[in-house]
């Protein structure tokens, strides 16, 4: 899966206010107690938020991965002592040298953070002076960054918080013309650009870059580690990854690997170093338990672990193919990210009366709770469990409860409810967003129960679809940018000519809105067209 679909993935998660009201509190717990006697290893029921089975991945917004042992015990002992952290950094960086066989390392508060950093050493080039003046850079003489279309995304914006201007390239001809004395470096997202004789491969855009002293970063956040690293044999300068993703080390950091003197500039301008990266503090913990992880993937068993998932899926797709009408089919990619086997579970909605996304609901909001990717198109729904971050014992748990969920009878779906009314028409919106208020536009037109039309948000007018049943409404927009997605799921009730109720927005939570008819003010007037040109200016 490309990184940069993740944001995008995520309205596949069952995250709260996605789909439906989300009332929080699960265990429905009145105390606020961290006394583990009552809920044996699970610290979170304490506060009312039941934990998750994860069948999804390494998202970050469910916790990312489980951190190994061997990262663990390296945290808690790096939590005994006191130690500089120049010398730590500089210690952990010949180590990581040694283990992975890259020139040099260093551990980040996350990948991202890490992509920061990296791009304040190839604006500054380890100049303090010019450092502390981010992201105020004029005067500069490195102050934009190359950036193929395809490797846009959220993640970009730790790139551009150093206040670089972001030059966005189609093709590899682009790229060379967009090159110059400005260019600070070029950044690469790793997915389909590790395969040479691709026309934006790493290896072409190094091919270009290395002769100009460009440095070419690559992004693998959710990649696995590969030793000796494919990117930097290809010829990257400096190559990050996530460290909460397939290396199981602290959720809080990240890997990079590549150039000594890029690097060494890159951790000048991270924390405890004060600058533009002072907020994105790594703890001394946390570096040693990346360390920890990366000496604990070079003994792992990867091939002892795939099997184990295979084990898992095969017993889920057992349990879950003695329904009659249920087909079942493991997936084992070959690329880099996110690798782990897939098992895909599919049956006709139609003869069912539930979708993949309905499933995927259930499963979100009920105990056990349960995180799984759905998807659906004309003939086929389906659910995909993802096994990288499941634990012993989760394939019965999940088996049973989709077993459970499947053989259920569930009532034909019946038709649309009349509209009790017409929304044809402008209306003017009211936002209320967590700490402040926003004023946008619909353009609605109505057909029967189907809805299409405008909205006007605060920056830009996009495209509206969505329907009214009885009095519920449902709109949906959505607000794209490079590599950035806002959803805008409008739930509402009409009544007394205007309609209100809530905004779900994906990640970004929700917000309360009110809708009322747009009255035109202009005043009444006959216009004259002229007949000819004007005869003054």
């Amino acid at each position: 899966m490309k990184r940069r679909d993740h944001l995008k993935n995520l309205a596949l998660l069952p995250l709260a206010g996605t789909l439906f009201p989300f009332h929080a509190g699960f265990a429905n717990s009145k105390e606020t107690s961290f006394d583990l006697k009552d809920e044996p290893g699970n610290i979170f029921r304490a506060l009312g938020v039941e934990p998750i089975i994860n069948c999804r991945g390494t998202f970050t917004i469910i916790g990312g991965s489980i951190e190994r042992p061997e990262v663990r015990a390296a945290m808690e002992a790096a939590s005994q002592n006191f130690i500089q952290y120049d010398e730590l950094a500089d210690g952990i960086g010949q180590k990581l040298a040694e283990l992975t066989g890259a020139e040099w390392g260093m551990v980040s508060a996350g990948c991202a953070a890490g992509l920061k950093h990296l791009t304040a050493a190839c604006v500054t080039g380890g100049n303090p002076e010019k450092l502390i003046r981010i992201p105020n850079l004029a005067g500069f003489d490195k102050t934009e960054v190359v950036i193929p279309r395809h490797s846009r995304n959220a993640y970009d914006h730790a790139i551009r918080n150093i206040g670089v201007t972001v030059i966005t390239v189609d093709t590899i001809e682009e790229l060379e013309k967009a090159l110059n004395s400005r260019t600070a470096m070029i950044y690469v997202m790793a997915y389909g650009a590790t395969q040479p004789g691709q026309p934006m491969s790493t290896e072409a855009i190094v091919k270009i870059a290395k002769p100009k002293h460009i440095p070419v970063i690559v992004d693998a956040a959710a990649e696995v580690l590969t030793i000796p690293n494919v990117h930097l044999k290809q010829g990257a300068s400096v190559v990050a990854y996530s460290g909460g993703k397939a290396i199981c080390g602290p959720q809080c950091a990240g890997l990079l690997l590549g150039q000594k003197d890029i690097l060494m500039s890159a951790w000048q301008a991270s924390s405890p170093h004060h600058g533009p990266g002072r907020d994105n503090k790594v703890g001394r913990e946390e570096m040693m338990g990346m360390l920890a992880a990366v000496e604990t993937w070079k003994k792992r068993d990867h091939e002892a672990e795939w099997k184990t998932w295979l084990t898992w899926l095969s017993a889920i797709s057992k349990k879950v193919t003695a329904i009659k009408g249920v087909t079942a089919s493991i997936f084992e990619p070959t690329e880099l990210s996110n690798k782990s086997p897939v098992l895909n579970i599919m049956w006709d909605p139609t003869k069912f009366n539930l979708t993949g996304e309905e499933v995927a609901e259930i499963c979100g909001r009920t105990k056990p709770r349960i995180a799984l990717g759905s998807e659906t198109n004309e003939k086929m729904t389906s659910i995909q469990i993802t096994t990288g971050q499941m634990q012993p014992g989760d394939d019965t748990v999940v088996g049973d409860r989709l077993f459970e969920i499947l053989s259920k009878k569930y009532n034909t779906r019946t038709a649309m409810a009349n509209p009790s009314g017409n929304i044809t028409g402008r209306w003017e919106v009211t936002i209320e967003f967590f700490n402040s208020v926003s004023n946008h536009v619909l353009d609605l037109e109505q057909d029967g129960n189907w809805i299409q039309g405008s909205h006007q948000g605060d920056f830009t007018v996009r495209d509206l679809v969505g329907t009214l049943e009885a009095d519920q409404i449902i709109l949906r927009s959505i607000e794209r940018a490079d590599g950035d997605y806002v959803p805008f799921i409008f739930s509402a009730i009409l009544k007394d000519g205007g309609f209100a109720g809530q905004i779900y927005m994906g990640e970004y939570r929700t917000a309360k809105f009110s809708a009322k008819k747009y009255k035109f003010k202009g005043r009444r007037e006959k216009i004259v067209v002229p007949s000819g040109p004007p005869l003054a200016t």
